[in-house]
């Protein structure tokens, strides 16, 4: 049975499940150099993604449409979306956005009317939390056990909401809400004030296709590094956020109310530290409302974090050392990046099967074949070893691009850019290059083996969604992965997961004795990762491409 997820709106894309094993996950923003955060807002591109990987409409068994909300304003209990395909506007009803305290988490909406090709299709769709619900859990360690969990979801249009997932037979419980703040106050508080007041994208056409302020959380957890997190402030923060009613401008209205008038004894607090201040205080408060949640001891130990606010590595590595766990699980696409992959899980689940799904997170699109070499550039034959020796004498960055795209935000090593930690400025010459911001970290990937030795606490951590601590005297060796705050946001990896990436720096620390490089994306600023060289060539700011066994250099 072929199942194919779709995600219609901002992050927008498709997958494809097969028994199962995911075929392939492709986001729009991944494609053709498209922008972040693309919608999949043309129902005909459907057809052109499907075809690329050799299935047509016509293959696919069950089509699943992730559930959002209605325009503000409007009937919440049936959203429907508004695409084209072909020209032709189509209205798509679709499942609520959040499941209803008391109501079936796993409920299944249907409905008729999905144009594809020469055929309309019926389709199914289900709560976007119920997507970020089982696409975390399926995707587990515990799921891959046939254990019980509980997961934790907090997405931008909702509150953080636990629940509890039991495999065998398939039966998930709403624990409850955690506490009344909607996912997207971080990112709605930091793009009111004045660091990022000016980056925030203009006003979507259509909000409820592309929310505002996607592109300030990440950008706005990296500035806090230039702040002091103060956690006397809490009593402050707490203050004025309980005597607001929930709504999506609590962010706006708490900037507001703390710039015009800074309470003592924090009257000389910069951005910076308010941004840090305000990440300090919802990771607390996260860890004590779980805290108060575990005291039910019938409740099992493993933790999954879904929505994109689980993309917050702070939040994350406060949950995972507090002892509340014996094991916290992130998937690579927490956020929306996901969505289409969480709502063929929810489909397939509802077959009976046990909810484990066999993936890998390079299962995006396909790389687009290279036709010669491009313009101003030459190749030649060069394996891994020879990249690895590239990199170690030329001390310089080269954009690698190899096989299936990496799933989720981050880079992984199959669209990245690599470079030596060891030389001074490298970051600083990555972020120019890349037009970011000087305070934006460069992330390390490292032999998972040999992580402990360079990083507190260097556990594995293959998809980069946790920080660590850099161990005293490897600051100086590595600078150019250490953080503002000296925390790296690690990658780890081994040939079993990442046989690619394992394999190149394996090869690299023959030659130097150094187990990590820098690894950063390849892509155009505000865009998805370089589909081919021909991309990563016009983009022309390193002096090195490799691809699939060939170095592709200035001529």
């Amino acid at each position: 049975m072929l199942i194919c997820g779709l995600k219609l709106t901002h992050d927008g894309g498709l997958a494809v499940v097969e028994g199962g094993r995911l075929l392939f996950s492709v986001e729009m923003e991944k494609l053709d150099n498209n922008r972040r955060f693309q919608p999949l807002d043309r129902l005909e591109l459907v057809e052109d993604v499907l075809a690329r990987e050799g299935v047509t409409g016509g293959d696919i068994d069950r089509f699943v449409v992730d559930g959002w909300f209605a325009p503000l304003g409007q009937d919440q209990r049936h959203p429907a979306l508004h695409v084209t395909h072909r020209g032709r506007p189509v209205t798509l009803p679709v499942a609520p956005y959040v499941d209803q305290p008391g109501a079936d988490v796993l409920a299944r909406h249907t409905f008729a009317g999905l144009p594809l090709g020469s055929a309309t299709h019926t389709y199914s769709s289900y709560h976007h939390s119920t997507q970020h619900l089982m696409g975390a859990y399926a995707t587990s360690p515990f799921a891959q056990r046939g254990q019980d969990a509980l997961v934790l979801v907090w997405d931008g249009g909702m509150v953080p909401v636990l629940y509890r997932v039991q495999p065998e037979p398939l039966h998930v419980v709403r624990l409850g809400e955690l506490f009344p703040l909607y996912g997207s106050i971080f990112a709605d508080f930091c793009a009111a004030l004045p660091p990022f007041r000016s980056t925030t994208a203009p006003a979507a056409p259509d909000p409820q296709l592309m929310p505002r302020n996607l592109d300030v959380a990440g950008k706005a957890m990296a500035y806090a590094g230039l702040g002091t997190d103060d956690p006397d402030f809490d009593g402050v923060l707490a203050e004025h956020l309980d005597g607001m009613d929930l709504s999506f401008t609590m962010g706006d209205d708490l900037a507001r109310a703390l710039t015009e008038r800074h309470s003592p004894p924090w009257p000389d607090a910069s951005d910076a530290d308010l941004i840090a201040s305000l990440q300090g205080y919802l990771g607390r408060r996260l860890h004590a409302a779980l805290s108060a949640a575990m005291r039910d001891d019938d409740l099992p130990r493993r933790l999954c974090l879904a929505g994109g606010c689980a993309l917050n590595i702070k939040w994350n590595s406060r949950l995972r050392s507090s002892g509340l766990f014996e094991q916290v699980w992130v998937p690579p696409f927490p956020n929306d990046s996901g969505a289409a992959l969480g709502a063929a899980t929810v489909e397939w689940s509802r077959t009976g099967a046990p909810p484990a799904m066999d993936w890998s997170v390079y299962r995006g699109p396909q790389l687009q074949p290279a036709e010669g070499d491009p313009p101003g550039w030459t190749s030649a034959p060069c394996d891994i070893d020879g990249l690895a020796r590239f990199l170690h004498d030329s001390e310089r960055p080269v954009v690698v691009l190899t096989g299936r795209a990496e799933l989720g935000p981050r880079a992984l090593g199959h669209r990245s850019i690599f470079a030596p930690a060891t030389v001074p400025g490298m970051k600083e010459h990555l972020n120019r290059i890349k037009d970011r911001e000087d305070y934006r970290p460069v992330a390390p990937v490292c032999l998972e083996h040999r992580a402990p030795e360079l990083f507190s606490p260097g556990t594995p951590d293959p998809h980069m969604l946790f920080d660590h601590d850099t161990r005293v005297g490897w600051e100086a060796k590595v600078p150019a992965v250490v953080h503002l705050d000296g925390t790296a946001r690690l990658q780890t990896v081994n040939d079993r997961e990442a046989p690619f990436v394992h394999e190149l720096l394996t090869a690299y620390e023959r030659l130097s004795g150094i187990p990590l490089l820098c690894n950063t994306s390849a892509n155009h600023k505000g865009r998805g990762f370089f589909p081919d060289v021909t991309s990563a060539a016009a983009w022309g700011r390193v002096p090195a491409i490799w691809s699939e066994g060939r170095l592709y250099r200035r001529a």
